[in-house]
């Protein structure tokens, strides 16, 4: 498994609309890519311009490849890319064993 953590700005007035959007756009779109496993979103108490979502994919390929290079990311940019006040920072991660 692989965790994508996408780090966005938005205008600080905009974070709970923007949470909203990222829900929407998550059981409209992501959710129905391959590999898709689950995800999180959270807004930063501190920094309100602040969301991160976690999404949980099967492999780096099911999200870079399937979902990237399909026709849903354009979908999924038109739902949550108003509200970007800079360009998203995206890394994957895996889990290391305890």
């Amino acid at each position: 498994m692989v965790v994508e953590i996408a780090d966005f700005k938005v205008a600080p007035e905009e974070q709970a609309l923007f949470c909203e959007q990222l829900q929407r756009g998550v059981r409209e779109v992501l959710s129905q890519a391959q590999g898709y496993l689950g995800h999180r979103v959270l807004a930063c108490s501190e920094t309100p311009s602040r969301v991160v979502l976690m999404v949980d994919w099967r492999s780096l390929e099911d999200h870079t490849v399937g979902f990237r290079q399909s026709p849903a990311f354009a979908q999924w940019r038109a739902i949550i890319s108003p509200f970007f006040a800079a360009a998203p920072q995206v890394e994957h991660f895996v889990a290391s064993a305890n």
